[in-house]
């Protein structure tokens, strides 16, 4: 996608906010929104921004357990099931 197709200035998406809001919704494309001709801000419709945020989660849990790995702080597969049905066992 062009994102220079979605450009709209600040007074634009005041004047035009609830149509804006609709094609959001329509088309799942991110708005660039400017001020004094600069970029400042994004927006996009709600469902966009939720799957946005989980992809983020999920490289964030990622990016942890290979600084474990890197950092030698990893188990046996094996040892982790051991230890897993030790900790259910005694819950029982």
């Amino acid at each position: 996608m062009k994102y220079s197709t979605r450009v709209r200035s600040i007074s634009y998406v005041k004047a035009n906010a609830a149509e804006l809001i609709r094609e959001l919704g329509e088309t799942r494309d991110p708005l660039i929104i400017t001020q004094n001709g600069e970029a400042k801000a994004v927006m996009q419709d709600m469902a966009t921004y939720e799957a946005t945020q989980e992809t983020l989660a999920l490289l964030k849990i990622l990016a942890l357990g290979q600084r474990q790995v890197e950092q030698g702080r990893v188990v046996p597969a094996a040892e982790a099931f051991r230890r897993a049905r030790e900790r259910i066992a005694r819950r029982g």
